[in-house]
């Protein structure tokens, strides 16, 4: 039996071919509950999520359901770091395969994606088939490693060209024009994607970020601004539309919109605000995140202990700093409000797990009450971004 946990716009086509292939299939999201349950009995566990941290979570939450000899293939796009992460936090009786994919949802639902494995595939190779051409690239993080590098080429080189796109139209070229020309290039078949911006979402804007924020280096110059460009448009809301919808965005600021300084920040991996707050903003390479607290996606509190709230404030806000390139250890400073001060030996527990080392500035107060009954905390950052 294959478990497959991620019904996202990638995982839903990929699921049904492995079931029209004549696998027998369990598909887990998040609103099904439990994920031990849908791996429980899976020769092979298949993991499509939006980031590291989301698969981090839902690994750690399904590895007690694992049962040795399973194999575990992480498909999404995660890089090689999380992948030697997951590999010491599962069990050694567990196989592990990273094999992200090159393609979009066309390709998932017809079959023809190629397919990024690193690790050793002789458990898996025929279900990987399934999805499309299977190249084997050596070790474990392999695959992680080869998806990072391609993406950090295809996607600066999409918002150059949407750069471009926006310069002739400021200059009176004609953009059919521009992109028939552009057609005889070698840029051409990305010229053409821009033509006309995708009005279905394939490889999303926002994923287009994530992607070349793990493969973030010092020396990535082009990739960091072209990030920059991608998270401006996030923040004009089209983190959720196709990434060729940066053509659209950036045609605005070349005809003279302002541009602002202040860049609020909402992911699509975190339980949504009430719209009267971002869930951080971004001044240059500073980030202020917002208070946190323990609620799901249908605005219920999650947990009942200082414990249960405060592992996931902190899953919460690792998302936030994965999604702009950060690390805990970019934390300058850290405030928390707790409903009971008594709690604060139990919240700390599980803040030293991730704040690791010298702490930063801190300011840990005892309030009232929070905005939501049954919260016992809610925690506010400002972090220093990794340099553009």
């Amino acid at each position: 039996m294959i478990a497959f946990l991620g019904q996202g716009r990638m995982g839903v086509p990929m699921a049904r071919r492995l079931v029209d292939a004549g696998h027998e299939v369990t598909t887990w999201r998040r609103a099904d509950g439990p994920v031990t349950a849908a791996v429980e009995g899976a020769e092979l566990v298949i993991t499509m999520l939006s980031d590291p941290a989301a698969v981090r979570e839902v690994l750690t939450a399904a590895r007690q359901g694992l049962r040795p000899g399973t194999t575990v293939v992480e498909m999404s796009t995660i890089g090689p770091e999380a992948v030697r992460e997951l590999r010491a936090l599962l069990p050694p009786s567990v196989n592990l395969v990273d094999a992200p994919v090159l393609g979009s949802v066309g390709p998932a639902a017809d079959g023809t994606l190629t397919v990024l494995a690193g690790g050793d595939v002789s458990g898996c190779r025929e279900v990987l088939s399934v999805f499309g051409q299977v190249r084997e690239l050596g070790p474990l993080g392999a695959g992680a490693a080869m998806k990072i590098a391609v993406m950090s080429a295809l996607v600066p080189a999409q918002v150059l060209l949407a750069e471009t796109f926006a310069y002739g139209e400021a200059h009176g070229v004609d953009r059919d024009a521009l992109a028939d020309v552009l057609g005889a290039t070698p840029l051409g078949a990305l010229a053409e994607r821009l033509r006309t911006p995708a009005a279905q979402t394939r490889y999303s804007l926002g994923h287009a970020a994530k992607d070349l924020a793990l493969g973030a280096w010092q020396d990535a110059t082009l990739a960091t601004a072209a990030r920059a460009r991608l998270q401006e448009a996030e923040a004009a809301g089209l983190g959720g539309h196709d990434l060729t919808a940066i053509a659209t965005h950036l045609a605005g600021p070349v005809n003279g919109a302002a541009v602002h300084r202040a860049v609020p920040l909402n992911l699509a991996t975190i339980p949504a605000t009430n719209g009267a707050y971002s869930h951080a903003t971004r001044v240059g390479d500073m980030l202020y995140v917002s208070g946190q607290a323990a609620f799901d996606e249908r605005g219920q509190v999650v947990g009942e202990t200082m414990e249960e709230q405060a592992e996931h404030v902190f899953q919460v806000i690792a998302r936030i700093l994965e999604d702009q390139g950060a690390t805990f250890e970019d934390v300058a400073f850290i405030r928390t409000y707790l409903t009971d001060m008594e709690d604060r030996f139990a919240y700390r527990d599980v803040r030293r797990r991730y704040l690791t080392g010298t702490p930063p500035a801190s300011t840990t107060v005892e309030v009232s009450k929070l905005f939501m009954p049954g919260l016992r905390l809610e925690v506010d950052l400002i972090v220093a971004l990794p340099h553009r």
